[in-house]
């Protein structure tokens, strides 16, 4: 190919003798046969090495353009700092009915990966990607689900509590009628035996300080009742709470009942726990004067009912032990299952003189409190009396 560009160039640029000045002279036609076949070569030539080049520039282009496609796309992830990982998925919407189970504490990714073991779907990280998409509360307990789900679809299930099943959830401040209620709705458990049990002495469950019974000593939480027995659940619950109070460093003994006492009436009268360190004091600046607490609340726990529905003769019923207003000191038993914050706030009630406190308005919770001597604060509470029947509607 060498040869034949210096042929061609030679022949094309051979000087004046050879062509002459193509602006002084037309193109001479070729003097004999030969001339004409070499005239002929050298523009096959031309063109096959013209030919030749644009190939060549062309393949040079796209080499050039694939080269730098993909040093861009390197740099572009590099940039975005992501590798492209497909996540696996099942479409949906399930073939066969399975139960799962979530347990209390359990986080999404250990439910995920259990999930996937049950082949319920198909990849921890669709799953966990589904509940960060949706920003979803996961719920303990037992739910019907299908293999071969969609991520998104479980999720939205199991964050449904609704759907749960198998698992008694005892709440803050709640009664032991509410949770003994709440368990007769559950499948798969002996809810009789389970009110039976939690209506006795507790003999062999309960601590000696409980005095026998139940009430306070329910630790707040979600527990798996599925095919348990009853005793076995119930002291799962008074376990967690005797836990919970050494971890409080709850002080053992009468001291422990007195304190659950204390907590769970505080929480009862207020709905707010911002308050509850202030009625605390309260309770125990009534006690060191030898006054009467005169709560509602535990009035109405000694009939069962809620403290709205209380009438006069109720109030002034002495046969009620829990009646307050007419026997001092504090009640035979706590009168719910007190959360951490009420307990804390029985264990360290606020400084101050309070005496009375009204919730001025159920509404919002505001609640005020009296201060001064006790000719101040029967003054005050007089006026919060009077600001709680203005603002509530059908206040008693």
């Amino acid at each position: 190919m060498g040869e034949d560009l210096e042929h061609f160039f030679s022949d094309e640029g051979a000087g004046d003798d050879a062509h002459g000045d193509l602006f002084d002279m037309p193109p001479q036609p070729p003097a004999s046969r030969s001339e004409m076949r070499r005239r002929r070569e050298r523009i096959r030539r031309r063109r096959l090495i013209t030919a030749v080049a644009a190939v060549v520039v062309i393949v040079l282009v796209v080499a050039l353009g694939v080269t730098g496609m993909g040093k861009l796309k390197a740099w572009r992830d590099a940039r975005n700092g992501s590798n492209v990982t497909v996540v696996q998925d099942y479409s949906g919407p399930g073939d066969e009915d399975v139960t799962f189970t979530v347990s209390s504490g359990q986080g999404a990714g250990e439910i995920a990966e259990n999930l996937v073991k049950a082949d319920i779907v198909k990849s921890a990280s669709a799953f966990t990607n589904a509940v960060a998409a949706a920003d979803a509360t996961l719920y303990p307990g037992s739910f019907a689900l299908k293999t071969h789900m969609k991520a998104s679809d479980v999720v939205a299930i199991l964050s449904d509590q609704s759907k749960a099943s198998g698992f008694l959830e005892v709440k803050p401040g709640e009664r032991l009628s509410d949770v003994i209620a709440n368990a007769s709705a559950l499948d798969g458990f002996d809810a009789a035996a389970f009110k039976s049990l939690l209506e006795g002495d507790g003999s062999g469950i309960l601590p000696s300080e409980a005095g026998g019974s139940f009430e306070g000593w329910l630790e707040p939480g979600v527990y798996n009742v599925q095919d348990r027995k009853a005793a076995d659940v119930a002291k799962d619950m008074v376990e967690a709470r005797i836990a919970k109070l050494d971890e409080l460093g709850v002080p053992s003994g009468s001291k422990r009942e007195d304190i659950l006492k204390i907590a769970s009436i505080a929480e009862a009268e207020v709905n707010s726990e911002e308050y509850y360190a202030k009625v605390t004091r309260v309770i125990d600046n009534r006690i060191e004067q030898g006054m009467t607490l005169g709560m509602d609340t535990t009035v109405a726990y000694g009939l069962g009912i809620k403290a709205s529905e209380l009438t006069d003769a109720q109030l002034a019923d002495d046969s009620n032990p829990y009646n307050t207003r007419v026997h001092t000191g504090l009640t035979p038993t706590p009168i719910s299952n007190p959360g951490d914050n009420a307990i804390k706030a029985a264990l360290n009630p606020e400084e101050g003189d309070w005496l009375f406190f009204v919730t001025v308005n159920l509404k919002t919770g505001e609640t005020k409190f009296t201060t001064g001597s006790l000719d101040q604060q029967n003054a005050q509470f007089e006026q919060y009396v009077k600001e709680y029947k203005t603002n509530n509607d059908n206040a008693n």
